[in-house]
């Protein structure tokens, strides 16, 4: 039977579609049995056996223990720590030579720089060289950490200077900045003094703080206040007030200063930093009633500040730079002579 012309033309396009269809096919299996066939036969290429060292992982950052198995510190650096530690059998008043007998007290200066001087918040030694030479205002002038030591000694330690190049005090700057040699940037703030306290309003209330105390201190402190000994020389937890505690010429002898450590560090071992036990109030009451009791007098105080308008708020001691009495100096209220600075001398104080 004759096809008529247009169905052929038809038949024809259908097998030239096909035929198209096809090759496309076969092209598309082609390139697919190359694919396969390739990842069949490929190698990778080999990795250098440095290559394979795992990477290390990024340890935490802790302050260095010098008393840790395998911790490694030169000699003046340990001899510094015993100064610091053992103060009062290394340079009190019974110390075994008699020309190291620097220190007018048995405490040691760990008893207040906690944990050999590690511990945040206490007014810790780590990167503490960085920060001298430094204006002081009690000196009215620019001090280096050796004057700084000096006025512990003869303040805290209610004792007299050490000679600047003598090996005591080469040892104990040595620790002080072995302490510091790796401190990161970022951790530098957090060894930095105090953290401070919001102040309240009201002065201190003896009796609050007084329940503050018999709640909380007297475990190690006692009820009298005078610690509890170690065997040979020092303490294991020292004196708050009496002939063998800090004079009234040091920093702790101000209020806000004392309540500022207590909350960081007191009770000592359930305190810290960043998990204070007290409240503000809490610390600031007991603060004041430590401070409320007789201590050693530090001569010549009245010479301190030589720049009045640079005397902390809290000072106990005068002569100040305003008209508020000794008692509101020593208790406070202290916002009123904070505001009266910032107006009067354009002055913000915080302690």
């Amino acid at each position: 039977m004759k096809i008529p012309k247009n169905k052929r033309s038809e038949i024809d396009s259908m097998r030239y579609l096909a035929r198209k269809i096809t090759g496309l096919f076969l092209v598309l299996f082609g390139l697919l049995a190359l694919l396969f066939l390739g990842l069949l036969t490929y190698r990778p290429p080999a990795i250098p056996l440095q290559d394979l060292t795992p990477v290390p992982e990024t340890k935490p950052w802790h302050p260095r223990d010098i008393n840790a198995a395998g911790v490694s510190a030169s000699p003046l650096v340990r001899q510094g720590y015993l100064y610091l530690s053992e103060s009062a059998a290394q340079m009190g008043p019974g110390a075994e030579n008699p020309d190291m007998r620097f220190s007018g007290n048995n405490l040691s200066c760990t008893n207040c720089h906690l944990k050999g001087g590690t511990q945040a918040g206490s007014a810790s030694w780590v990167g503490v060289s960085a920060r001298f030479p430094q204006f002081g205002g009690r000196s009215n002038r620019i001090g280096t950490l050796e004057d700084r030591i000096n006025g512990c000694m003869e303040r805290s330690m209610n004792g007299r200077k050490l000679p600047a190049g003598s090996e005591a005090m080469r040892a104990m700057v040595a620790y002080m900045e072995w302490l510091g040699e790796d401190l990161p940037a970022e951790r530098e703030a957090e060894y930095e003094g105090y953290p401070p306290i919001a102040l309240p309003e009201a002065a201190v209330n003896l009796e609050a703080g007084k329940a503050v105390y018999l709640r909380e201190c007297t475990v190690c402190h006692g009820a009298d206040g005078q610690g509890i000994p170690k065997p040979g020389a020092g303490y294991l937890y020292p004196p708050l007030w009496g002939p063998d505690s800090y004079n009234d010429g040091a920093g702790m002898y101000r209020v806000i200063t004392a309540a500022e450590f207590i909350r960081s560090n007191m009770p000592f071992g359930l305190a810290s930093r960043d998990n204070p036990k007290l409240s503000d109030q809490e610390a600031f009451d007991v603060a004041g009633y430590v401070n409320s009791f007789d201590r050693p007098h530090k001569t010549g105080t009245e010479a301190d500040y030589p720049d009045r308008t640079l005397k902390p708020v809290s000072t106990p001691y005068g002569p100040w730079a305003d008209d508020f009495s000794a008692e509101a100096h020593k208790y406070g209220p202290f916002p009123p002579i904070i505001a009266y600075y910032k107006e009067k001398y354009q002055l913000v104080k915080n302690k």
